[in-house]
């Protein structure tokens, strides 16, 4: 009877106990890792659809974005923003920030790339096209020529295909010189979500520029707690069924045995 007892209770050591409890805590702690890092990523992040063609090939027209919950004055170059103008749009739109307050932008410089401050960038997310520009054989980074000195507290924006995109160059005539204010940024696009999860890298060219360019939001360590999370809470459910499946196996005894 001890023996039977010892058996039902786990494999008489009270390692079977012990695997309960682990089991136990590996599912409460998975848990409270995937639902936090949804929570959390809802906290932070916003999603937003791209209705137009603007910003490709960085983003296409109906990819789903996630964009970081972020005040104007964490801005840097290079970011690719959501932005609501009422002078520009009644709708929210993705632009990327190329010039700050105090920068000088201007297009374009020796080869048709766009300058920043005197210091000419090289654009690899933008959409090759060929502009036919005088002294730009390869093409150019916009067909409208352009120089505007970025009032303080403002941004100028463009899209990521050049050749496409209504842009602050095409409110040059406005007051601000096309530029808005920091207050109009809603959010930073971190990240394409669908149809292909993939990262908004930040551009290097901006990284030799005073502030440089801005660090990646908590997207990545949010996914990496709910993928944990789930895989804890897999596992310490599988425990008990794993753990009986094998237990039977070990108590079976021939059929002669006493």
């Amino acid at each position: 009877m001890g023996g039977t007892r010892a058996i039902r209770a786990g494999d008489g050591d009270g390692r079977g106990a012990l695997g309960s409890v682990l089991s136990g805590i590996a599912v409460a702690i998975g848990f409270v890792l995937f639902l936090g890092g949804f929570v959390w990523g809802a906290v932070v992040y916003q999603p937003y659809t791209v209705p137009t063609d603007s910003m490709v090939p960085t983003v296409k027209p109906g990819d789903r974005m996630l964009a970081q919950r972020i005040g104007g004055g964490e801005v840097r170059r290079g970011d690719v923003v959501v932005f609501k103008d009422r002078q520009w749009s009644d709708s929210p739109m993705v632009k990327r920030v190329v010039g700050i307050g105090g920068d000088t932008v201007k297009c374009c410089g020796d080869g048709g790339r766009l300058t920043v401050n005197g210091k000419e960038l090289d654009e690899p997310y933008i959409e090759t096209e060929k502009l036919d520009l005088e002294g730009a054989s390869g093409g150019a980074a916009s067909r409208t020529p352009f120089e505007v000195t970025v009032p303080e507290g403002n941004l100028f924006l463009l899209g990521d295909r050049r050749g496409a995109s209504l842009d602050s160059r095409a409110h040059l005539e406005e007051a601000g010189q096309g530029t808005v204010p920091r207050s109009a940024v809603m959010a930073r696009v971190d990240a394409v979500a669908w149809p292909a999860m993939s990262m908004v890298e930040r551009p290097k060219a901006y990284a030799a520029l005073p502030g440089g360019t801005s660090t990646a939001g908590p997207l990545l360590l949010q996914v990496a707690a709910v993928v944990v999370g789930a895989a804890l809470v897999v596992l310490g459910a599988a425990y008990g069924p794993v753990v009986r499946v094998f237990g039977r196996g070990r108590r079976r005894e021939p059929a002669d045995a006493r």
